[in-house]
């Protein structure tokens, strides 16, 4: 297998298990790989309460690893893309917006980091 497709399918399988981890927590899954103009956003999750929340989720060797790998410049894309998103759910918009980062490690429980950035730190 290429080291493309490997890392594709690790990806996935590390939103899948970003997903239920979520789910078991008791968020409701709105999106998943959410295509916009502005990017793609892994997750967008409901909690049960407070903002929604746009989720990078990034599958490394360690759960330290994952949180470096998330860049300003990924930051910003996902911010935008998140802007997209409520602007065309009004309903959504008033509860706010949250970014989150869940890091997937191979052999360990993933890390939930809630609101891992704000627009303001940009």
């Amino acid at each position: 297998m290429n080291k493309k497709l490997a890392a594709y399918q690790r990806g996935h399988h590390g939103e899948s298990l970003a997903a239920l981890w979520l789910r078991l927590k008791g968020y409701r899954i709105l999106a998943r790989r959410l295509k916009t103009h502005a990017g793609e956003i892994d997750l967008v999750a409901l909690p049960p309460f407070g903002p929604v929340c746009f989720i990078e989720v990034k599958a490394r060797a360690s759960h330290e690893a994952a949180m470096l790998s998330v860049g300003q410049g990924q930051r910003s894309r996902i911010a935008r893309a998140a802007g997209h998103y409520l602007a065309a759910r009004p309903d959504l918009q008033k509860r706010g917006a949250r970014f989150d980062i869940i890091a997937v490690a191979p052999g360990r429980w993933p890390r939930h980091h809630a609101d891992a950035w704000r627009t303001d730190d940009l």
